[in-house]
């Protein structure tokens, strides 16, 4: 089941011979047609930026979308570093952690987060406004010009949050998981409606050039029938010091005494919407939030929700059947495993998940042809990493391999007249009335024009993990899409220009992740139901009375 070095360099040509075939038609998104590598060509050459090009938006016209952060932490570090300067206009940032706010001016990594001095220069970062709440934030607007916000704080507060932004007239890119709850997803997606804003969530995966090409090649069929995808993401914590989720513990002492003062001003006054407060219990539950339910939704939310909508992606973003599975604490939750160094903590989630989800096939009717389905199956744990994260798709004809979010493995399956298996080079052949089809052969490595085209297209070194796309896309929109971004009442579909994760396909995400943690938790099948994907519809999975009970 291993792949030698060899077979993997091998699959990255094939998908690189594949993706830029010029037997393959590219669709724009003016609905011309074009030769694949006529399209990527013209990706390679330049101009607006490999985003803009690649999913038809342009360079913005335009002033830059005055643009707040809230939620410093790491992943608003993430997307400050990744921010697009010429889309968008960092004028304030917003945290209740004064390190954080310390931190995003100086930067706490090299690469991933370098801060805004780095990214901006020591002069516009200092005309950057900071808050030490959400509400000062608010009641700045009018003087900052806050046209919208970004928003990367713990699960547990993305809805009351970006429900408060859109009420106050912000368009509002908030980071996945989208909400807490469905229930809170339904309300974010009708306040949006409401005020007439825009709402995208940051499954960043939609806006991956690297994922889109691999989504291409599925569509064009080349990957034959497709009846099982596994994912996973494997890590391993097992050893002293490893967990990255669990924080408090490694904290500086100034820092610990700065919460604790928030602790004992009551972290749960925090923040407040609509009579409830949302807050936190304790200063630690604020730093390692990942950890309680109370707070976060566990491995299913922070890292299985993204495979989950990698494989809604492949599957053309059709909602799931049904879904069962396990999670439990098999590790932190051992009291003695046989040494003085015991594991037992005060942690909600589970360190080890295994989720079975039936999507339906192409051909799948209830009553007709209930057999017609595709398996997806997902695996995180914390104790082996190996393997690391990414998506295997298998189809009759093919197997591709999405690693890391980095790379694309490409692997053609033995039929009849032609070789096949993971030491066979392949191109793309027109089969005539069949379509396009992969074909085997013998050379040491992918066509010069494959090879050419290789990093213009976002095929190469350096793969964009989708964060900046999604934020020039989202100020795009802003500039673009008004002054209805509502049209009757839904948003607009992604085909027609609107955001590629609006809060409807959000929402399809987070029923996802948030159902197998019911399934695990119930441990039973559970069926979706179609008024859950529905945000008209008050229904949710949490609320369900055949889940939960009455």
């Amino acid at each position: 089941m291993e792949l030698t070095k060899e077979q993997i360099e091998i699959g990255k040509d094939n998908f690189t011979e594949a993706a830029t075939s010029d037997v393959l038609v590219h669709d724009t998104s003016g609905g011309v047609k074009i030769p694949r590598r006529e399209f990527l060509k013209g990706a390679a050459a330049g101009g607006v930026g490999l985003g803009a090009y690649y999913f038809g938006y342009q360079a913005l016209s335009g002033e830059k979308v005055r643009t707040a952060f809230v939620g410093v932490g790491d992943e608003g570090n993430v997307l400050i570093t990744e921010h697009p300067d010429d889309y968008m206009d960092i004028v304030a940032i917003a945290d209740i952690r004064k390190k954080n706010i310390e931190r995003t001016i100086k930067g706490s990594h090299p690469v991933a987060r370098i801060g805004l001095e780095k990214k901006l220069g020591a002069a516009k970062t200092k005309t950057i406004q900071r808050y030490d709440s959400f509400q000062a934030l608010l009641a700045a607007k009018d003087e900052l010009k806050l046209e919208a916000v970004v928003i990367a704080v713990p699960l547990s507060h993305h809805a009351p949050l970006a429900i408060m932004a859109l009420q106050a007239g912000l368009h509002v890119l908030c980071e996945k998981l989208m909400a807490h709850n469905v229930t809170e997803c339904k309300q974010m997606i009708k306040a949006a409606r409401d005020a007439n804003k825009l709402l995208t969530v940051g499954h960043q995966r939609h806006y991956s050039v690297l994922y889109d090409n691999a989504n291409f090649l599925v569509k064009q069929g080349l990957l034959g029938d497709i009846r099982h995808i596994h994912a996973q993401w494997h890590r391993n914590n097992s050893f002293k010091g490893s967990d990255s989720w669990r924080k408090f513990v490694k904290l500086r002492p100034d820092e610990k005494k700065q919460l604790e003062e928030l602790e004992a001003a009551g972290l749960t006054e925090l923040y407040e919407f609509a009579g409830k407060k949302y807050g936190y219990e304790t200063a630690q539950q604020l730093v390692d939030w990942r950890l309680y339910n109370a707070t976060g939704g566990g491995i299913m939310a922070e890292l299985g929700s993204h495979q989950m909508d990698a494989a809604s992606i492949f599957l053309g973003k059709v909602h799931p059947l049904a879904v069962q599975g396990y999670g439990g604490r098999n590790f932190y939750g051992v009291k003695n495993i046989g040494t003085s160094d015991k594991q037992a903590d005060d942690r909600d989630i589970d360190d080890h998940v295994y989720v079975t989800l039936e999507f339906p096939g192409k051909y799948y009717d209830a009553s007709d042809n209930p057999h017609d389905k595709c398996i997806v199956t997902y695996s995180s744990l914390n104790t082996n990493r190996h393997g690391g994260y990414g998506e295997r798709i298998m189809g009759s004809r093919g197997t591709m391999i999405v690693k890391t979010e980095k790379e694309v493995v490409l692997h053609k399956e033995a039929t009849a007249g032609s070789a096949g298996g993971p030491d066979q080079r392949l191109w793309v052949v027109n089969s005539g009335s069949a379509g396009p089809a992969l074909d085997s052969y013998e050379t040491t490595g992918p066509s010069a024009a494959a090879k050419s085209l290789t990093a213009g297209a976002g095929l190469g070194d350096n793969i964009s993990r989708g964060y900046r796309e999604e934020m020039e896309h989202f100020c795009h929109c802003i500039r673009t899409q008004g002054p209805n971004f509502w049209p009757n009442g839904q948003p607009l579909p992604p085909n027609d220009g609107g955001p590629r994760c609006n809060g409807v396909i959000a929402m399809a995400d987070a029923i996802m992740a948030l159902t197998s943690n019911l399934a695990m938790k119930h441990q039973k099948r559970i069926v979706f139901k179609d008024e859950w994907f529905d945000f008209e519809n008050d229904a949710a999975p949490e609320t369900d009375s055949e889940i939960v009970g009455s």
